[in-house]
């Protein structure tokens, strides 16, 4: 029979257990919030009338600390701060997207963690041409008030490419004996 203080060590145990349990399941939900919000930017004719823009980009920008970096990379750029992601998510860079996060690999430590995503959009550019964009993100995590937000958000693009035409073009080494990794 276990004593009172093995049986006390194994409550603490569970307890610490279902906490990051509960908590990788709320970065899980974080992350499926943000890319829904992301793709309502757009509705089938296009990037939505401005006021829906500024209402999404505002709920965007709160799954973010204050102190957020959200990184796009050269083609989408970098934002510091919830009012300038704000800002950014008010601009569509697209006519359309379906963002989804797939395989994710998520590490909590208190009120810290860490995901790193894949992702593949489809999505239509601005002038129309149907795209493939696959790649990865990165992401940083910090619990404020109780509920878990967006630190720093790094997005690494590893090909976009025509529908049309497929990614194997866009994967194609430039030239014989290039490196392909």
């Amino acid at each position: 029979m276990a004593t009172s203080q093995e049986l006390e060590r194994r409550v603490l145990e569970l307890e610490e257990r279902l906490r990051a349990v509960e908590d990788v399941a709320a970065i899980q939900r974080l992350k499926a919030h943000y890319g829904r919000l992301a793709d309502a930017r757009y509705g089938r004719r296009g990037a939505r009338p401005p006021d829906e823009l500024a209402r999404i980009a505002r709920e965007i920008a709160s799954l973010f600390t204050e102190d957020a970096v959200w990184d796009g990379g050269p083609a989408l750029g970098r934002c510091e701060g919830r009012a300038e992601i704000e800002k950014r998510f008010r601009e569509p860079t697209l006519r359309f997207s379906w963002h989804y996060f797939v395989k994710p690999h998520i590490e909590v430590a208190g009120d810290e963690g860490r995901a790193t995503w894949d992702i593949l959009a489809p999505c239509t550019a601005a002038d129309g041409t149907a795209m493939w964009m696959a790649g990865f993100e990165e992401d940083e995590y910090q619990r404020v008030e109780g509920s878990w937000l967006h630190r720093r958000m790094r997005l690494g693009v590893v090909f976009m490419a025509p529908h049309a035409t497929g990614w194997s073009q866009a994967l194609a080494p430039a030239r014989e004996g290039r490196n392909r990794s």
